[in-house]
């Protein structure tokens, strides 16, 4: 005769309530989601800062370049100044006279470069702002990400119904701010970000 080792021993877990189990699955299922599109959303706020840096780091180089050039304009235009005062005489005064024309020419170049080099820099310097817009939505998105995932947890723990809906506010809105950020959506709550900046 076979003696079961099992048999006399009751179950001393409780029946599982389908109710709660249930619950424990979508909570799941939604950290699971919640999970993959904030990191999704991760990868792409990363190469927006990268490309941040670099439009701030141009900015800089720009800005940089258009002092160096306003500099020689005014060097030059002061080597002008000096050399029509120096010449009244006919013999320098010839001599003079292509000096000041090479001059007048290198003030007029700087000029022109001095202002083509400060669209560079404004064009920067909208890149910059454009991209900051993008990346305040990923900001947004990953906070309130983190929010709802926070809350999902609670639910879990605690197995209340209504603490999903409550942690279904901060989803819905971390996927509206993540999706326009992925899609150059303008959805921009200013206020908040103006708060949290």
């Amino acid at each position: 005769m076979d003696v079961d080792p099992m048999a006399g021993v009751e179950d001393s877990e409780p029946p599982a309530d389908t109710s709660a189990a249930r619950l424990n699955t979508w909570v799941a299922i939604t950290v699971a989601l919640l999970a993959t599109f904030a990191g999704i959303c991760k990868v792409k706020d990363d190469n927006l800062v990268q490309a941040m840096q670099q439009a701030q780091a141009d900015k800089l180089d720009h800005w940089a370049f258009y002092q160096a050039r306003n500099i020689r304009e005014e060097i030059a235009k002061a080597t002008l100044a000096e050399l029509r005062i120096a010449a009244p005489s006919a013999p320098i005064r010839a001599q003079a006279e292509s000096t000041v024309i090479r001059y007048q020419a290198l003030v007029a170049d700087q000029e022109a470069k001095k202002d083509s080099v400060r669209l560079q820099a404004q064009h920067d310097q909208a890149n910059y702002d454009a991209l900051n817009y993008r990346d305040d939505q990923f900001d947004l998105s990953d906070a309130l990400t983190a929010i709802a995932i926070a809350l999902l947890a609670v639910t879990s723990l605690t197995e209340k119904d209504w603490l999903f809906w409550v942690a279904m506010v901060p989803t819905a809105f971390g996927v509206i701010m993540g999706v326009s950020g992925l899609a150059g959506w303008h959805v921009h709550p200013n206020a908040v970000t103006s708060l949290l900046s």
